[in-house]
């Protein structure tokens, strides 16, 4: 979690992308992506992953991590932004990053500059750090998942944010243009001001206190609450106009703590006016002056709202003791599906998040037919659908079988005349057979085939070619296993050698001091 540093995205090419985001699909499902996963989601060709990583791990772009069970790599948040910048450079979003203008508990805020030369605000989510890591009773990033990754949890935070952000622009609420997020990124416009809590004198102090009391009046009518609304998460310009940032923790007016977060955002602004401006009024908002008037929770998913939702629902619809057993096994099997589809890896989302990172358009891609998803899902299963020759396809057993089928009309009365001749031997006697034993001897390896290949007729075809089919696929996988355990060799190999050189340079320095 330390200072972006942008220097190095300029020189990485495309593969270090790629393997950049194999490790971010690799952990999906896996804690420590081990290296032959990284080899077979990236495809590179001649070990080349391994070359790759080395330079990852120079740069800190992911870490290295070894344990008793596993090896592999790990993505940290500095991986993690280049892979976020290039996706937003690529959509002519921004073009370079500037200085840092502040450090939160969960993000860092950078300036940064689009192609037109417009000034933005960067906000890169850092969930996880020492001073916030009790997520799971503060946000709701979690629901029914028990372990997830802090990069992930920023994701989350980075979505959330934008579309609070995007939902309260459109309805006129003080808060800054959003323009785009990727990732853990959002990009907003750039409010020229101060934050409330480095102001120290007002014109109108009053006046001020009022407008902050109507802002959090305002949003409880649209079924949201701030959550933190203090003078850290307000700003004003030159002319005391008021923006309110940071988004992430709102939640619903149907929360069940939702009064004890109503009033705390009311307390906040009282007494910081209290301290700082020595102003203090008796008149205040509470949670039983809301008039909804907008569900704005429920377009935007805020926390809280859907409880509320469920026990209206359980009051229209009683639900016996046969319902109730149905919907446990319906919450068992969803949560079931759920944990199968995260922990499933999508190529086709690997090839998108590629495609982004090279600036090309998804819908500018070729389309996948539904023949070709059936074959690639029947690639996946025990009897691959290879051709049985280099360059075939099933068209030619279907083309095969056609000729079969016209040959049989055409000869009707030549079928099976093997079997025939076979009932109908001729007489043999001593001469004849000892004749019939010296041609045996002198038959060609070509013949010989040519009547095994007769004699084998009668197998079926598709027996045949799914025989070829899985002998293919057992050669290409340890082909592919031979190739990724050459790589690992190398890294246990160089790890050797350098222990090695260790041990050698410490007996020389040993013996040279006596």
């Amino acid at each position: 979690m330390g200072k972006l540093n942008v220097i190095i995205l300029r020189y990485l090419s495309r593969d270090d992308f790629r393997v950049l985001t194999a490790v971010e699909m690799g952990m999906k499902n896996h804690e420590i992506v081990p290296v032959s996963l990284l080899s077979s989601i990236a495809s590179l060709k001649h070990g080349g992953c391994n070359k790759i990583l080395r330079e990852l791990v120079k740069h800190k772009l992911v870490v290295y991590e070894r344990s008793k069970t596993v090896q592999g790599y790990r993505l940290n948040y500095g991986g993690y932004d280049y892979l976020a910048l290039k996706t937003l450079c690529s959509r002519d979003v921004i073009l370079s990053v500037g200085n840092q203008m502040g450090v939160g508990k969960e993000s860092d805020i950078y300036i940064v500059a689009s192609p037109n030369g417009e000034q933005y605000a960067l906000k890169l989510h850092r969930l996880g750090r020492t001073s916030f890591r009790n997520l799971k009773n503060k946000r709701d990033y979690h629901k029914h998942r028990r372990n997830m990754s802090w990069l992930y949890l920023s994701r989350l935070s980075a979505m959330k944010e934008f579309a609070y952000m995007k939902a309260l622009y459109d309805r006129g609420f003080p808060v800054p243009k959003p323009v785009d997020y990727n990732r853990h990124a959002v990009v907003m416009e750039l409010i020229n001001g101060y934050p409330l809590c480095q102001v120290h004198e007002l014109q109108d102090p009053s006046a001020l206190y009022s407008e902050f009391m109507e802002l959090i009046v305002k949003l409880a009518n649209h079924g949201l609450i701030h959550g933190d609304f203090n003078e850290f998460n307000l700003m004003l310009d030159d002319q005391d106009h008021i923006t309110m940032i940071d988004f992430p923790q709102m939640v619903s007016t149907s929360h069940p703590n939702a009064e004890w977060y109503f009033d705390r955002d009311v307390k906040c602004i009282r007494d910081f006016f209290a301290k700082r401006f020595n102003y203090e009024s008796e008149l205040f908002p509470t949670f039983k002056d809301i008039r909804r008037s907008y569900s704005l929770d429920i377009e935007v998913s805020a926390s809280g709202f859907t409880k509320d939702l469920e026990t209206d629902a359980e009051l229209l619809h009683p639900a016996g003791p046969e319902d109730e057993e149905v919907e446990d096994d319906e919450e068992q099997a969803s949560d079931e599906e759920a944990e199968k589809v995260e922990e499933s890896f999508d190529i086709d989302e690997y090839r998108h998040a590629i495609l982004e990172l090279e600036g090309l358009q998804v819908s500018e891609t070729p389309a996948v037919t539904q023949d070709q998803k059936e074959e690639n899902s029947d690639d996946s299963k025990e009897v691959p659908e290879v051709a049985s020759t280099p360059g075939g396809h099933e068209e030619t057993g279907k083309e095969f079988e056609e000729e079969l089928k016209e040959a049989e009309d055409e000869c009707p009365d030549l079928a099976e005349l093997s079997a025939s001749n076979k009932e109908f031997k001729p007489f043999r006697d001593s001469d004849s057979l000892q004749q019939v034993a010296e041609h045996r001897r002198r038959r060609t390896d070509s013949e010989a085939t040519m009547g095994s290949i007769g004699s084998c007729s009668t197998i079926p075809p598709e027996v045949v070619r799914q025989k070829v089919r899985r002998q293919l696929t057992k050669q290409q996988k340890a082909a592919q296993r031979r190739r990724l355990q050459k790589g690992e060799a190398n890294l246990v190999t160089k790890s050797r050698r350098e222990n090695q050189n260790n041990i050698k340079s410490s007996m020389e320095s040993a013996s040279f001091w006596g």
